[in-house]
């Protein structure tokens, strides 16, 4: 089992950019397929950036692409998601989560950090 510990989020204007950090324990994180999820108040959870396990596969949604990037440090148990040009419908809890799987992609993963809060101001 892994444990994931979400850092990085905070307050930012449009257009802005943050740095989401997900810390990995108690497990092969280099084993596991990682993502990032979002749910804003009201709303489903939706997956926003997905990579494999050795980083070679990634995934985005439509609404990000070309302004989020994934990526992960194995040697660091770390993964990131770098935030460029933040809009307000960005706004929504972000978590970090893994699936034992070589890459995976949607929102049933197996495992869920608590979330960090990033919030988009117009």
């Amino acid at each position: 089992q892994v444990t994931l510990v979400e850092s990085g989020g905070g307050s930012v204007q449009a257009g802005g950019s943050l740095r989401l950090s997900c810390a990995a324990s108690r497990g092969t994180f280099s084993t596991y397929s990682m993502g990032w999820v979002r749910q804003a108040i009201g709303k489903e959870r939706e997956g926003v950036a997905g990579i494999s396990i050795d980083g070679t596969r990634t995934k985005y949604a439509n609404s990000v692409k070309g302004r989020f990037t994934i990526s992960r440090d194995n040697a660091k148990n770390t993964l990131y998601l770098q935030m460029n040009s933040l809009k307000p419908e960005d706004t929504a809890m972000y978590y970090c989560a893994a699936r034992p799987l070589w890459f995976y992609w949607g929102v049933e993963y197996t495992y869920w950090g608590q979330g960090t809060q990033v919030t988009v101001s117009s």
